[in-house]
């Protein structure tokens, strides 16, 4: 072992710059054969020695990834090409002189010297040619623990990811010292071990080599921020179509979901649109589409009894027992929760509202006119044991909220974009209206098989209730079968991960866009996505519209860009929407002087 102290002992007093110097640089460093104490820490120094024939592009990013403390080298030695191609010409001779003795010998080919000869005529000819030039490079990788046996289970664990792509490594025994030198960022390459390379395999060490999404078909959801490639992907390729966005307030989200439903709409798909604070309107007018407001005085009511279309492959004994089970939990919900008994209450009573108007499990229901809630409240006031349950009720089939909640159904879905505003709902309303209109979309989605993109902003609303998170849930389950995509968007991302149905329904989605986070929601997102701690970095000093974006196994830094027609019409900018309306108010007054 041995031992270097850097201090000065004859000195007594400290200046500040002393001070400073010893907070940079350690007091002392231990040296013993295979790692070197670094203060309280403890080091090791690998070097690579060997390489396959092939190296595939991407191969050294699950070390660079490696949620470990690193300081990895490279060193590029540019060598002589006529000496590199002297050396070439001699090998060559040497190769095919054993050819041809074997030949001669009688003995059966040998594949690896044929192999051989191949690669270095090939490597003398892009020599020649100047396509490529020939380095000795050193790549050293320096580890970091607290004890040995730290420092042992990471050398182990890189060894094993080298070591899957025939990459193999060693550390530099009794010369710790001098690889600990060659791994700081002083570009001084004590260790000189290295391994002759080219140009085309050197390239695909290149630590900063990102995954690439870019198909030929799709939308572009913005621009790669480590190789500014464009992000052109079809959610629709995937097993499932949905997504999850999640991010703090004002980071983007709703913008980079506008963004999406505009460059959709391009593509033929349909646009549904659950908007809690009228941040979709403008969309909505300029693409033609609908708003609908929803809340207790708006003219526009949807009715929760109503029964879908059958679909061919469907029962109608199935569509209508599916209908009673989601009508139990919407009323679980208005009501505060049921018991056991009081659901049994419900379940019947609910058939026995459907039976009075001739609706019935087997019956032919695509022409009925279906109850509302008042004909439920009636037959509940006679029914044995079901009076607490109709006094509970009638504020919603009678009072004050009997304007929203007791009405036939007078929306249709029939432009390519609908977007449905809560806005002006009560707040303890809104996730009872959020249901009521899920519902009501996913019956008309299960009528007819389209081509449909389904966003619900604020998803936490939600998931408040267990039985609004299973719907949602049941309703991402199943949108597949439907050719349809749900998007879940949400701010409050430890309230909608705490319910049992918020990991589901992340796991239920193939694409996932990450923005900006806070610090307080940064663990659980990292935790939910297994994220690096560069990757949380990333996400807690992202620019607007920055982020990560997930699409299956491969996920890459994003940054959303919009064209400036586009910005203009998603924008949710209070002082650019001002900025915008004022813009028009003086158009109109031009054009009105003019006429």
């Amino acid at each position: 072992m041995q031992f270097f102290n850097t201090k000065n002992s004859n000195r007594t007093e400290r200046t500040e710059e002393q001070a400073l110097l010893e907070m940079i640089a350690p007091a002392a460093l231990k040296i013993y054969p295979n790692y070197i104490q670094v203060g309280e820490s403890l080091a090791r120094t690998l070097f690579i020695f060997q390489y396959p024939r092939y190296l595939t592009t991407n191969w050294f990013t699950p070390i660079i990834t490696l949620d470990k403390e690193l300081d990895i080298s490279l060193f590029f030695h540019p060598a002589d090409t006529t000496v590199i191609l002297s050396t070439l010409r001699k090998k060559t001779g040497q190769i095919q002189s054993q050819i041809s003795e074997g030949r001669e010998k009688g003995k059966v080919r040998d594949p690896l010297l044929e192999t051989a000869l191949q690669d270095v005529e090939g490597l003398r000819d892009t020599l020649q040619q100047g396509q490529e030039k020939f380095y000795k490079f050193g790549l050293y990788i320096t580890i970091y623990g607290k004890t040995p046996k730290d420092l042992d289970s990471t050398e182990n664990e890189i060894r094993s990811m080298l070591e899957t792509r025939m990459v193999f490594s060693k550390p530099a025994l009794y010369e710790q010292n001098v690889g600990f030198i060659s791994t700081l960022p002083i570009g001084m390459d004590k260790l000189n071990v290295g391994s002759g390379m080219n140009s085309l395999p050197l390239a695909s060490i290149f630590p900063f080599v990102s995954t690439s999404l870019t198909s030929n078909k799709g939308i572009m959801y913005g621009v790669n921020r480590h190789n500014n490639s464009l992000i052109l992907f079809d959610r629709f390729s995937m097993e499932n179509a949905n997504m999850v966005v999640f991010a703090k307030s004002g980071s983007g989200k709703s913008y980079t979901v506008k963004l999406e439903c505009l460059r959709s709409l391009m593509l033929g798909t349909d646009i549904i649109i659950i908007d809690p604070e009228n941040e979709y309107r403008y969309l909505a007018e300029t693409t033609g589409g609908s708003f609908i407001k929803i809340s207790l005085s708006s003219p526009h009511h949807l009715n929760p009894f109503d029964l879908p279309i059958v679909p061919k492959d469907e029962s109608p004994a199935d569509v209508f027992r599916s209908n009673v089970v989601s009508i139990v939990g919407l009323l679980r919900i208005m009501l505060g929760g049921l018991t056991p008994e009081e659901d049994a209450i419900l379940d019947k009573a609910i058939i026995e509202t459907y039976a009075s108007r001739d609706i019935t499990p087997n019956s032919d229901f695509s022409k009925a006119i279906a109850p509302t809630l008042g004909d439920l409240q009636m037959i509940l006031s006679n029914m044995e044991g079901a009076k607490q349950i109709s006094v509970r009720l009638e504020k919603f089939a009678k009072g004050s909220y009997s304007t929203f909640f007791n009405q036939p159904s007078n929306v249709e879905l029939r432009n390519c974009l609908v977007v449905f505003s809560i806005r002006d709902m009560e707040e303890e309303l809104r996730p009872i209206a959020m249901y009521i209109i899920l519902h009501y979309i996913w019956n008309i989605i299960r009528s007819e098989l389209k081509k449909r993109i389904l966003v619900v902003d604020e998803a936490w609303w939600m998931m408040q209730h267990p039985d609004g998170a299973s719907f949602l849930f049941g309703t991402a389950k199943r949108a597949r079968k439907y050719y349809l995509g749900v998007t879940t968007i949400t701010q409050d991302i430890p309230d909608f991960m705490s319910s049992p149905y918020g990991k589901p329904i992340v796991t239920n989605s193939s694409m996932q866009i990450l923005l900006k986070q806070s610090p307080a929601t940064i663990d659980v997102v990292a935790k939910t996505f297994n994220l690096t701690q560069e990757e949380r970095y990333l996400l807690l000093e992202a620019s607007v519209g920055e982020g990560l974006f997930f699409a299956g196994q491969q996920h890459v830094a994003i940054k959303v860009l919009a064209s400036y027609s586009e910005d203009q019409i998603i924008t949710s900018d209070p002082k650019q929407l001002l900025e915008i309306e004022q813009a028009k108010e003086e158009w109109d007054k031009a054009h009105e002087s003019h006429l």
